[in-house]
């Protein structure tokens, strides 16, 4: 299990290279400009992919390697990790895919979900088994950027299918805007307040409220402010879960 946490973390971004090279279809960013809505970010949010990337390399390679190999804490996140890491993976070619076949957005939103699910687990263990700060971080950084992603996926279907109105968005944004807010404060509280998983989901948002700002689809503006009231929330949770519980970040586990 652990090689498999390896192997997939290094698909990740070998997949993505090709992905941005038109390999599978057009490449995500394309894709999603042609469903536009209330929660799509700026376009320089998802360059936080790279530092997801590295992160989830270099934490790979390093659980599988030295006395950690035998380190039960780890045991119990590899399958979680190794899930998360693929599902990421597999997403990046059905949506470039989905531009032909559209059908293909209903397997890329519940490959999405499965991939949030996995990392929010790997990252609760890492958290449980009191790992390193910087692991248990990296995975949270990846949890927490799939928090948001759900949600701009399930957007993006709502709009390619019309099964809501595409021209009167506000509404059902803020619906998915709620749920995504639980679902951040939720994960946020399993996972104890740690700051990978808060500092992708305030990156997201403040890509949201950059692009509902400049946008002109009706109801941006109380998107970008939404989004701004999230984040805004979502960090005063942190410095409150962060106040109470301020040991975890100085337990951790031996590096070797």
């Amino acid at each position: 299990m652990r090689l498999l946490v390896v192997l997939s973390s290094l698909a990740m971004p070998a997949v993505a290279w090709l992905s941005q090279r038109g390999v599978f279809g057009p490449d995500n960013g394309t894709v999603s400009d042609r469903y536009p809505t209330l929660l799509v970010a700026a376009g320089y949010a998802f360059a936080i992919w790279g530092l997801i990337f590295l992160l989830d390399v270099a934490y790979g390679i390093w659980q599988a390697t030295g006395a950690r190999r035998r380190d039960p804490a780890l045991d119990r996140v590899a399958p979680w990790a190794a899930g998360g890491f693929a599902l990421t993976a597999g997403w990046m070619p059905l949506f470039s895919l989905g531009a032909a076949t559209p059908g293909l957005f209903w397997v890329c939103l519940l490959v999405i979900i499965g991939a949030l699910a996995c990392m929010a687990c790997a990252a609760a263990r890492a958290v449980d088994g009191v790992v390193p700060a910087w692991a248990r971080n990296a995975l949270a950084l990846h949890a927490g950027w799939l928090s948001l992603a759900v949600f701009l996926n399930l957007a993006q279907v709502i709009v390619a299918f019309r099964l809501l109105s595409p021209t009167h968005m506000l509404g059902w944004s803020l619906g998915l805007f709620a749920a995504a807010a639980c679902v951040l404060a939720l994960v946020n509280l399993r996972l104890r307040g740690q700051w990978g998983y808060v500092v992708a989901g305030i990156w997201g948002l403040a890509g949201v409220y950059v692009h509902q700002s400049e946008s002109s689809l009706p109801g941006a503006g109380a998107a970008a402010l939404v989004a701004f009231g999230i984040g805004v929330l979502i960090l005063a949770q942190t410095l409150w879960l962060q106040l109470r519980e301020p040991a975890l970040g100085a337990r951790t586990v031996p590096a070797e």
